[in-house]
This record gives structure tokens, C-alpha cells and sequence, in this order.
């Protein structure tokens, strides 16, 4: 299967939006080389703001960017983009409703050289309980084009979670990202799996390789906030259980919302994520993955376990 990256997505997608709108501000924390806002700073050096290594103030500058009319992306990694400016996102942007967008690169545990201090493995459950936020996570590198001309055109205080690793293509060229319409990746009757990011694709797999056993839907579930629970009810309607998968903490991300949108059902919930600890440093992705039990085969195995 073909891969592609959803940072080079999203830098290129940003600086096609730039030169359409000059509003448009991109800011960045250091780390433009690697969250691709170096391809804005290279191009159109008077849209992009080098802040140095200071998220809290980037945050801060961003929010007096958009009450003058401008529309900031403000770029790090996502341990950084949130953790280190969280208080500045809360106080400055979410109370006051600010058109501001946060893009948290290099999320989950996608960088795996720099170990726990640069893996974000619990951004999505600090990023949903800001009201006024959309949380958005795209499964592959077409959304991540697709959310960011979204985010971009509509107004609101938007985070979006990119992987830092190239990753399956799913969507071809006409993808366009509907709020609240979440894609069926697979039809099945069986067992719902609701994933997120990199576990869509690892979820489809796992599904191929039960074809037979176990009938699989598998769902992108690409905005954790909003989230209607009457669209996810539907979603795995006639199923006979949930599962859960997401390169997160079991703590407050994918699995939390969709248990908290289905408490009123019935249904039960297996969730499939990071337990209650750090990552560590891999000499590959995938070995990354595997050290907090996210892979194709604990997926598999987690489906078996909700039907049993």
C-alpha cells in the first residue's frame, strides 16, 4: 500500500492557502523544518513568524493576531503545541472564541527517536475538554489536506493531530472532509471499531485478516469534538459491540468520547489504546507502536475478546 506523509500534506496545503489568502499567518515554535511551515517561511517569508522555542507566547501573539483580523496557524510538536501553551489556549483563544488553529505535529507516539519528553500521548484528552474547541485527526495525508483547507475557511479555535511518519493513503484526490459525516471505511455486522489517525489503517487490516471469522465495520472517526451521540449510535447500529483503537492514553481520547456517546446504550465498549504510561524511544515506528500495545494484531485481538 502506498504511503504519504501527512506533514508534507499539510505544509503544502498551508502554503497554497497563504498565497489564496493573505490573512493567513503561520507561526512557528523552532520546528518549522519539521512541521512544514518552512515551506510557508521559504515562500512567502512575510505570512510566517519564527517565535523561537516559546509555544506560550506564540499562543498568546496568535490570539492578538486573530482579533486583528488575521487567521493564525500556529505550528509545534503536539507534546509542546498544547502541553507547554495550554493555560495561553484555555485563557486567551478558548474563552474567547478566538479564530485560531493549532496543528500538533509529530503526535502520538510517531516520534519514535526522541522517546517519552517529544510523544504526545495524551493531547486529544486535554484538546477535547477546552470548550470551544474541534478536535480533528486526520488517517491519512488527503485529510490532512482536506481538514487543513477546512480549518482554514471556517471560522473557530481548531486543533489538527499529524503524524510525523509517512502513512497508508486511504482517500483519493476527490476527498473532501465533511464535520460530523464519519467515513465507513468497512461495512460489517459483526463488531464497530472506531478509530482514529494511524488506526484506521491498522484496524482495516486487522479486519481483512478476520474476513470469515468476524464481520468488521471500521469507522474514521475524524472529529473527536464536536461529536453528536445520536451519529455514533447509528454508526454502529445493529453491531454487537464496540471497539475502540487510537494512538492515545486509554485516559480521555477516542475512547472516552465514544463511551460517553454511547452511555445512554446498551453497547458494550472495549478500548484499545496507550494504558497509563509513557512511550519510550524505538528504532522504528512500528517498534514504537508495538511497546504500547498499538499494532494490527492487539486490534484483532481486542475484536475477538468484545464478541466472546
Amino acid at each position: 500500500m502506498h504511503k504519504s506523509s501527512q506533514r508534507r500534506a499539510y505544509g503544502e496545503t498551508l502554503l497554497a492557502l497563504c498565497r489564496e489568502n493573505r490573512n493567513i499567518v503561520v507561526l512557528d515554535a523552532d520546528l518549522g523544518g519539521s512541521t512544514m511551515g518552512k515551506l510557508v517561511e521559504q515562500v512567502l517569508p512575510e505570512q510566517h513568524i519564527e517565535m523561537g522555542i516559546a509555544e506560550a507566547n506564540m499562543a498568546s501573539v496568535a490570539g492578538g493576531l486573530a482579533r486583528a483580523g488575521k487567521i493564525p496557524f500556529i505550528n509545534s510538536f503536539a507534546v509542546f503545541a498544547g502541553g507547554r501553551a495550554y493555560d495561553q489556549i484555555r485563557q486567551s483563544l478558548a474563552i474567547g472564541k478566538l479564530n485560531v488553529k493549532i496543528c500538533g505535529s509529530s503526535a502520538g507516539v510517531s516520534d519514535f527517536g526522541d522517546g517519552a519528553t517529544h510523544q504526545s500521548i495524551d493531547d486529544l484528552a486535554y484538546m477535547r475538554v477546552i470548550p470551544n474547541m474541534t478536535v480533528l485527526v486526520p488517517a491519512d495525508a488527503r485529510e490532512a489536506a482536506a481538514m487543513t483547507e477546512y480549518m482554514a475557511k471556517t471560522p473557530g479555535l481548531m486543533y489538527l493531530r499529524v503524524n510525523r511518519n509517512d502513512v497508508p493513503d486511504l482517500f483519493d484526490e476527490s476527498y473532501r472532509f465533511v464535520p460530523g459525516q464519519y467515513p465507513v471505511m468497512r461495512e460489517g455486522s459483526d463488531v464497530c471499531v472506531f478509530a482514529c489517525g494511524i488506526t484506521v489503517s491498522l484496524a482495516l487490516a486487522a479486519a481483512e485478516t478476520l474476513a470469515g471469522k468476524v464481520s468488521v465495520r471500521v469507522v474514521n472517526i475524524n472529529q473527536l469534538k464536536p461529536m453528536d451521540p445520536e451519529t455514533i449510535a447509528a454508526l454502529c447500529a445493529g453491531c454487537g459491540s464496540v471497539v475502540t483503537a487510537e494512538e492515545h492514553s486509554v485516559i480521555g481520547g477516542l475512547g472516552g468520547a465514544i463511551a460517553e456517546s454511547l452511555s445512554r446504550t446498551r453497547m458494550p465498549v472495549t478500548i484499545l489504546g496507550v494504558q497509563d504510561r509513557f512511550g519510550s524511544s524505538a528504532h522504528s515506528y512500528e517498534d514504537a507502536l508495538a511497546y504500547v500495545g498499538i499494532t494490527q494484531e492487539k486490534i484483532g485481538e481486542a475484536i475477538l475478546e468484545s464478541i466472546q
